[in-house]
């Protein structure tokens, strides 16, 4: 039992874990900024018709001047040009065809005047965003739902990521996977911040959601495959919240850097150095062994036994008594398995279909309600903070929860109260009570933020090694792919108001009642192989017909 006495049944953490878990702390620290930050990039200024004054405004221009003493000239100029909306303030998409001076009392109605699109562009309030992708290329008015598509396209690239670098990581290790991602976002992250128009930024965007969605799912299986099963629960704990400050983290950063492209750098920069330091983080015992390269895993195995102070077991350990242990194992996994294994056995499927379900709606209804912060018309750097703050303690419990009660109820309760608390919100009235709206929206985000984070270890603990990161990378895909329809749902809102929440609210509720089927993992090894998986479940379904049967007799014997 070298591998398992060395690393699964370890009693303490050593001094390679600690470091181990260190390192893939930070790359998470900025997961939530690529995902989240259109929220500050994308956003929408307040704006206006452009208009241009020409010789022959300059006598209307002087009348005024003279009629009003120059007071707040610059400031009400803009009535003459452009029609004001039900609130009193400039039409963002229409101007008048002919200037109306006699507007520029204040005293008369805009209405009934010839209007026209916006020929001449837009200006817009720089006070708040200096500049965002909106401001810069115009995505407004008719192309007011690209800032949805931009972060669709992203989300795809993240879906695309899931499904090739999943299986890209199962053949080629881990830690290979994980370099390549951090090299990729660094390079397409600062392309996006370049981008020469919306297209080229579109398609930098789809590959930094490409390294971002390939280095999740390497840094938590690296960092899982290396723990103690005693210590898995808190090492998983301290990642996920990385990833929860991470939304604290963008908050700062955008209130700091004003200008998209800066920001876009910000985050995307700091990678390059994940990608040096991962040079130094060992590649997967466990996967090294089951892919028939056990010289490499014996050599891995004795530098972390020098590291944590064990260097005479370390030396103890023999090439053949590492190949006896994992016989079974590495037998089992001659063939090439692909994501097709993930349906092929009864257990296989049962865990990939419902999981993958699960998954969808959770991350659905959490982007669709993340992305449309500005609709609360509050403060969106302050908006973000309290989105963030919220998740903190909602994650403790739910890590709590998971660590005392099972992972299956944990996950299944969060699922279901985030979608009742979204829909909740529908009976809220918008007007007279928007403060209650605000909290049963941020709570429902919260305990959504909460069930992703905790379903990475659960899905960890599903799958397989010989198949754990096609799992996560199929599974993932289809979590992504819901962040995908999320903001083409919100388009919706233009013509239906109450579709998106609705959605947003039904959808999880629905999909919380899978967990049912699902196994619990709670204080297991991981399962190695498919045939292992299996045969854990035929032991289960064993003692649980021996159970009813010594029921039946108790019954029986009573009456």
């Amino acid at each position: 039992m070298v591998f398992r006495k060395l690393i699964e049944e370890e009693t303490r953490m050593g001094p390679f874990q600690i470091m181990l878990a260190t390192l893939m702390c930070f790359p998470l620290l900025l997961v939530a900024s690529h995902n989240l930050m259109q929220i500050f990039t994308a956003a929408v200024p307040a704006h206006r018709c452009h208009f241009s004054i020409d010789g022959a405004h300059k006598a209307n221009i002087t009348h005024y001047i003279n009629a009003s003493g120059g007071a707040n000239f610059s400031k009400d100029l803009w009535h003459a040009f452009v029609p004001m909306d039900p609130d009193r303030k400039p039409e963002q998409c229409l101007r008048f065809i002919a200037p109306q001076w006699q507007l520029l009392a204040g005293n008369k109605s805009s209405v009934g005047y010839e209007t026209e699109p916006c020929l001449e562009g837009w200006e817009y309030d720089r006070s708040i965003f200096t500049s965002t992708i909106v401001s810069e290329w115009n995505l407004v008015c008719d192309l007011r739902s690209s800032k949805e598509f931009a972060q669709s396209i992203f989300m795809a690239g993240v879906l695309v990521g899931a499904f090739v670098f999943g299986g890209l990581a199962d053949r080629f290790g881990r830690r290979s996977v994980l370099l390549w991602c951090s090299l990729q976002i660094v390079a397409m992250g600062s392309g996006a911040a370049f981008s020469p128009n919306f297209s080229a930024y579109c398609i930098f965007r789809f590959f930094t959601g490409m390294g971002m969605c390939g280095l999740i799912l390497n840094d938590f299986s690296l960092a899982m495959e290396w723990m103690p099963i005693k210590f898995r629960d808190i090492v998983f704990t301290v990642l996920s919240y990385c990833s929860t400050v991470g939304q604290l983290i963008l908050a700062g950063l955008a209130y700091g850097i004003r200008d998209w492209h800066y920001l876009q750098l910000a985050v995307s920069l700091p990678y390059f150095i994940v990608f040096l330091y991962s040079w130094w983080v060992p590649e997967s015992a466990r996967w090294l062994i089951l892919n028939n390269k056990p010289e490499v895993a014996l050599e891995t195995l004795k530098w972390v036994a020098k590291m944590n102070g064990k260097q005479e077991e370390g030396e103890k350990m023999s090439l053949e008594a590492l190949k006896a242990e994992m016989q079974n194992e590495v037998s089992a996994t001659t063939s090439r398995l692909s994501v097709f294994d993930l349906f092929r056995t009864p257990r296989m499927c049962k865990i990939t279909c419902c999981i993958t379900l699960v998954w969808f709606s959770s991350s659905f209804a959490f982007f669709g309600i993340a992305m449309d912060i500005q609709k609360f018309k509050l403060d969106t750097y302050l908006t973000q903070v309290i989105f963030g703050i919220t998740d903190l303690p909602l994650r403790v419990l739910a890590n709590i929860s998971m660590i005392r009660i099972g992972r299956r109820v944990t996950l299944a309760s969060c699922v279901l109260l985030a979608g009742l608390l979204v829909l909740a919100t529908l009976a809220v009235p918008k007007e007279s009570m928007p403060e209650m709206e605000l909290t049963l929206t941020v709570l429902g985000k919260g305990v959504l933020g909460a069930s992703i984070a905790c379903s990475y270890l659960y899905v960890v603990e599903l799958f397989p090694t010989v198949l754990r990161q096609t799992g996560m990378g199929f599974t993932n895909m289809m979590m992504r792919l819901g962040a995908v329809v999320a903001p083409i749902i919100l388009m919706t809102k233009d013509y239906v108001s109450f579709l998106p929440t609705l959605l947003f609210g039904l959808v999880p509720v629905l999909s919380g009642l899978l967990f049912i089927f699902l196994p619990e993992t709670r204080g297991q090894p991981l399962a190695d192989s498919i045939e292992q998986l299996e045969e854990r479940s035929k032991i289960k379904s064993f003692d649980k017909d021996k159970k009813k049967e010594e029921t039946t007799r108790t019954l029986k014997t009573r009456l």
